[in-house]
């Protein structure tokens, strides 16, 4: 770390006497993990890092070797946008390494740092721009909502416009800059769109931004909620991630010459990205309720396709504007907003690379409704679908070379292990709905 560059961060945490800085890194899983410090063990933090026992972080080691050092990168220095106890808190992101200072391969931000790198020598940088949709509910423990409003309502029944607006506010506080927020289709679901950015930096942010919409909603009385499809019969929450390639500060997915104004680079890699859509789907989708969400007939993608316009297509190229060659990208639609964004960013991309790599051809857009054509139409043009449920998810994962080495092998062989551990938890257990269908029956 350059040292100007920690004598900066120290006397900025100082002029603005803050008390306390909280820790943040993440497990595998992509839950948030904090650890808090005194302002008086700054220098020594950021010097040397802060020890802790990594065989108590999911994913990360085991007992006999689980000394780590979470050491906090200045460029993430933040300050918290709400007060505790009176007292201005800030906040820095975490690279874990080892005790002798090599980074830790379990890390979910050494992954993506290092398929950043695999980009970079290719002369790429990498953006993204992530719509996160989330659920306002009363409480924790149950889906009552907040209103009855439906897609952009601008009405009294949209009772969370405060929320959303508080929680912007807090966004750019912390420095995330928001394109713009709405209602989404379901009954008190709503969305905040962050303005793209380079990768690590947005995955940082998406951390971020789950904890300000919770914690706004907690201020407030209320429970929101990233969960991928909370209620029956109401729309999933997804996380539809753009994405595009930069080369020599200009977008490589961009060619003026092209009628739609696709570049032969980001043709092969929408088709990586098709070609490896199914076994990256346990990254992007991990949880069993994920797959409750990719069905048919409310909007989430399960055919694997693309096309330019049409929202039933896994991959959708957003229209073109005149002007805006920096704004031509591809959208992902499966994602849903309950992955960990580093992994998640690093299976999308090594997907895409490789498609470029190997120069893989794009095959025809799709302009029909695929949720409207048959099986066998679907077959004839060649759409395969997503996987169902989580457990041909894994069966789609573990035997792809692509994300092995995407997320190295500790990383691939641990989600493994604990998503099969998910579905027979699931697999085994009997629900209200077969009691209710069965029990009388049988």
């Amino acid at each position: 770390m350059p040292e100007q560059l920690r004598a900066d961060t120290i006397k900025a945490i100082r002029d603005q006497k803050i008390e306390f800085i909280h820790l943040w890194f993440t497990d595998v899983l992509g839950f948030l993990k904090s650890f808090t410090i005194d302002v008086a063990e700054l220098e020594l933090a950021v010097t040397e890092g802060m020890g802790f026992d990594g065989s108590s972080i999911q994913g990360f080691a085991r007992i006999q070797e689980s000394d780590m050092v979470a050491y906090p990168d200045p460029t993430t220095l933040k300050i918290l946008p709400w007060r505790q106890s009176g007292q201005a808190v800030a906040t820095m992101f975490c690279d874990i390494v080892r005790p002798d200072g090599t980074p830790y391969e379990a890390d979910p931000r050494f992954v993506l740092k290092r398929n950043l790198e695999q980009a970079a020598e290719l002369g790429y940088t990498f953006y993204v721009g992530p719509e996160l949709e989330y659920y306002y509910f009363k409480d924790d423990q149950g889906t009552e909502v907040l209103d009855k409003g439906t897609y952009f309502d601008q009405t009294t029944r949209d009772l969370a416009v405060d929320l959303r607006k508080d929680t912007v506010r807090a966004l750019k506080r912390f420095g995330i800059q928001v394109e713009y927020s709405h209602h989404e289709v379901g009954p008190s679901q709503h969305e905040i769109d962050l303005r793209y950015a380079e990768a690590l930096q947005m995955a940082d942010s998406v951390m971020t931004y789950r904890v300000v919409v919770k914690e706004v909603a907690q201020a407030n009385g209320v429970y929101a909620s990233f969960m991928p499809k909370p209620m029956f019969g109401e729309a999933g929450s997804g996380m539809h991630v753009h994405q595009s390639l930069f080369k020599d500060g200009r977008n490589a997915f961009y060619d003026a010459n092209d009628p739609y104004h696709l570049s032969a680079t980001a043709k092969s890699y929408i088709a990586g990205i098709l070609a490896h859509a199914r076994e990256i789907c346990l990254v992007t989708n991990q949880w069993v309720n994920s797959y409750k969400r990719l069905v048919s007939g409310y909007e989430a993608p399960v055919y694997v396709c693309w096309a330019h316009r049409n929202r039933s297509a896994l991959v959708r190229v957003p229209m073109y504007k005149p002007g805006k060659e920096n704004a031509t990208r591809i959208e992902l639609r499966s994602p849903d907003p309950a992955c960990n964004p580093y992994l998640a960013f690093s299976v999308m991309l090594a997907a895409g690379l490789d498609g470029i790599k190997r120069g893989l051809e794009l095959p025809a857009d799709v302009e029909d409704d695929v949720y409207e054509m048959t099986a066998a139409e679907r077959t004839a043009s060649g759409i395969g679908t997503l996987p169902g449920d989580l457990d041909e998810a894994i069966l789609a994962m573990e035997s792809s070379d692509l994300v092995r080495e995407a997320l190295g092998d500790q990383v691939f062989e641990w989600i493994l292990r604990n998503k099969r551990a998910e579905w027979m938890s699931y697999h085994t257990r009997v629900t209200p709905y077969e009691i209710e269908e069965y029990l009388p029956l049988l």
